[in-house]
């Protein structure tokens, strides 16, 4: 207890005051655990040597480290590794579903997601938003490609990956202008890591060549998978040029055709490549290898050429894992200037040239193969290059970003300590508490609105003031809630203008039944007998509207308010009927949508959810109904499981799952929600006295201070401000009048309920349901 220069006294418990938190709900320190996803070995492609090459090196650095490998698969076979903990099969959206489920049980600390279009299934890809936006992890993505003139629906794909992830990683810097200038990413989100190369020792001569019997003839190669995207043609085109000075000259095209060419079309690309080498004469001077090559085999295959060729058509190409090894390897490169070789090849690290041209591709072979002196410095260039991008250099880039991605901390004081005041006056004026702000600034653009001033009107009343400020705030709210009276149409008004203009004529049926809440609560708790007069007259006069009510969550909270008026009235007829109608309503509601694994009221959940099983809690305990009550117990049993990440930290239901069926989205997370929560854990806690309600309390609690998926505060008690949501990327910066009211009122209910020395529950002779926990 502390009071003011005026002798205000305010109930706000100092750290001395309250007894130490009871050891259940300290965390303890956990092991570190990412989720990576995208294609993986067995399966022949880019994507899939590059994540495996990632878990594989990933590991090494990071021994700490649990890797979870959740695998694209394609078509059978794509998944058989021992490394996969689940494969998702690229065109069923309900298996994205479950591998965010999946993630989401196994307490991951991150999720690294490598993307490509191609891989996954629906329009550009969009299945994978499926995953994206049920995880609560922190998510970082391997953007693979950043096309700069997407189409609608890769536009909108990008869109949402880029509004969800916590960091976007290129691996080139043209990779993070065009995520900035085209998809409005923020330079901050994005980090630019190189394509992982191996680190091998420096080979002049390839023992590979005497196993295959090439002895000393010079080598061109091309890499990868076979398809149009090679520039393949204009490579052959090049050769009739560069026979007739070389005429034992050897290019040798490495890799098996791209199973989608095959399923599509088999090897008539091929076989119309063998074509044009016979049509132009140099069918003799091209040696195929059809086949995918492991990590090893195709390194030991570069290795074997003298001069790498890179002939991609496609200008836009962002990364090629095949171009990264030639150089990291030590290769002399003939490149056409596509993205990522234009930045790897920069400082004469290879040769750049002005197109896809055949007769271009033609003259620097012959420069090369003339001058080895030049080619010999070329290659050294390269392998000094490569030096900046070998996987061990890599991963622990990747190691550093995971680290700091993975914010959430077992470190986050458990402070009971009261908000700060300064806050949320901040927000009131003389017409009321203004609604929105800017940041730390109030908004007044939006006005007022009836809810955040029924909810400070029952906050008022918690602060145990005998008079000064918080007296003349307690009529200010009130004030305001009177004034939204409208007798013609028998209820309140919602929205004010900051011109003090009515918005509308009737509000909500939600925002009347919160108001009915407020009247009823102060009706029980105000100090002034005056006020609770006051209080129980308006009351009286709004609860006819109570009868009408469909909302679940309107019909909720007035019998809250109904429950509290009866505390002080336990005769008040208007009271007691709206409890009775309220407790059937929401009984034949939980009967009617629970299932097996859905113990609720409703087929999805929305906002405020917890208030629906508190007060069925109270009406339970008022009529009383042991079903009732029984009923209320269990749906908040089921809540606060559903609300309990694998880590053990709060996570409420997010705004963007409102009203989907069955569905459990992590964001937004708002701190009403912790709120509601807290309250109803308090009323349980206080009606059947199990400690599992004060545990879970306090695990909601903790949610404001930073114990949440992002391992940041939402609350700050030294300036009494409350932040507007978790967000997948971090926090809404915004402050408005509901999130700190919700902090404040969050903060009374756990100290008037478990923090002040000598709280007990009122327990009843009846046995406690058995709760799921």
């Amino acid at each position: 207890m502390k009071h003011d220069s005026e002798d205000r006294f305010f109930f706000q418990l100092s750290e001395e005051d309250i007894p130490p938190p009871p050891a259940e709900t300290q965390t303890p320190p956990q092991a570190r655990r990412l989720a990576l996803i995208g294609c993986f070995r067995p399966r022949q492609c880019g994507i899939a040597t590059f994540t495996a090459d990632s878990f594989d090196h990933l590991r090494t650095a990071t021994p700490g480290l649990a890797i979870d490998i959740y695998a694209m698969r394609g078509r059978a076979g794509d998944a058989d590794d021992p490394d996969v903990r689940l494969a998702i099969d690229e065109q069923d959206a309900a298996n994205y579903r479950a591998a965010a489920e999946a993630i989401n049980g196994s307490g991951a600390d991150a999720v690294w997601l490598q993307h490509e279009f191609g891989i996954f299934g629906g329009p550009a890809g969009d299945m994978i938003l499926e995953l994206v936006e049920r995880i609560a992890a922190p998510l970082i993505v391997t953007l693979h490609t950043v096309l700069e003139e997407p189409g609608a629906d890769q536009r909108a794909v990008m869109a949402r990956l880029v509004a969800r992830a916590s960091k976007l990683v290129v691996m080139s810097e043209f990779g993070r202008g065009a995520l900035m200038d085209i998809y409005g990413a923020e330079a901050a989100q994005i980090e630019v890591i190189e394509h992982g190369t191996p680190d091998r020792p420096f080979v002049p001569r390839s023992p590979l060549r005497d196993t295959l019997k090439i002895g000393d003839r010079p080598i061109l190669s091309t890499f990868g998978l076979i398809g149009p995207g090679k520039g393949l043609e204009t490579a052959i085109r090049a050769l009739p040029a560069i026979v007739a000075q070389y005429p034992d000259i050897l290019y040798r095209i490495v890799g098996a055709t791209h199973p989608n060419l095959i399923a599509a079309e088999g090897e008539a690309y091929r076989d119309s490549l063998k074509a044009l080498a016979e049509e132009l004469g140099v069918t003799g001077n091209i040696a195929w290898d059809n086949r995918f090559l492991g990590s090893g085999d195709l390194l030991d295959q570069i290795e074997l050429c003298d001069i790498y060729l890179a002939p991609y058509p496609n200008l836009q190409q962002i990364t090629s894992g095949t171009l990264a090894y030639a150089v990291a390897l030590g290769r002399a490169v003939v490149s056409t200037p596509f993205v990522h070789a234009r930045e790897l090849l920069q400082s004469d690290v290879g040769i750049l040239l002005p197109g896809c041209d055949s007769n271009a591709i033609a003259e620097a072979v012959l420069l090369l193969l003339a001058v080895p002196e030049e080619r010999r410095a070329l290659q050294q260039r390269a392998y000094a290059r490569g030096r900046q991008t070998t996987w061990s250099v890599v991963a622990d880039r990747f190691a550093a970003l995971i680290s700091e991605t993975i914010a959430r901390t077992s470190a986050v004081p458990a402070t009971r300590r009261g908000p700060a005041l300064a806050g949320l006056w901040a927000m009131c004026d003389d017409v009321g508490i203004l609604q929105h702000g800017i940041e730390i600034v109030p908004d007044r653009n939006h006005g007022y609105c009836i809810d955040d001033n029924a909810r400070a009107l029952m906050f008022v009343h918690g602060l145990r003031a005998g008079g000064g400020e918080a007296e003349q705030r307690m009529l200010t709210f009130a004030s305001f809630v009177q004034h939204a009276w409208n007798p013609e149409h028998g209820c309140f008004r919602n929205f004010m203008g900051y011109d003090r203009r009515w918005l509308e004529e009737a509000g909500s049926e939600d925002s009347n039944g919160r108001t009915l809440w407020a009247l009823g609560h102060s009706a029980a708790k105000a100090h002034d007998a005056n006020f609770r007069r006051w209080a129980a007259g308006w009351f009286e006069r709004a609860a006819p509207m109570a009868q009408k009510f469909k909302s679940p969550r309107a019909i909720a909270f007035a019998l809250l308010g109904a429950d509290h008026l009866l505390e002080s009235d336990p005769g008040n007829a208007a009271a007691r009927a709206i409890v009775e109608r309220g407790a059937a309503f929401l009984s034949a509601l939980w009967k009617s949508a629970r299932r097996a694994d859905w113990d609720w009221f409703e087929t999805g959940l929305a906002y405020d959810n917890a208030r629906l099983a508190e007060a069925l809690i109270r009406a339970g305990r008022r009529l009383p109904s042991l079903p009732h009550e029984e009923a209320g117990l269990a749906a908040l049993d089921w809540l606060c499981a559903k609300q309990t990440a694998a880590a053990g930290h709060f996570r409420p239901m997010g705004s963007e799952g409102f009203g989907r069926q069955g569905e459990y989205l992590p964001f937004d997370q708002q701190p009403i929600e912790a709120w509601a929560t807290i309250a109803a854990c308090a009323t349980a806690f206080a009606f059947s006295g199990l400690s599992v309600w004060r545990a879970r309390a306090e695990i909601a609690w903790r949610w404001f201070l930073g114990d949440n998926d992002r391992g940041l505060a939402l609350g700050d008690v030294r300036s009494g401000r409350c932040l507007d949501g978790l967000t997948p990327r971090g926090v809404n910066l915004n402050c408005g009048a509901e999130s700190i009211l919700a902090f404040h009122l969050a903060h009374q209910a756990m100290t008037e309920t478990f923090w002040v020395a000598g709280t007990a529950p009122l327990l009843r002779t009846a046995k406690a349901p058995a709760l799921a926990v």
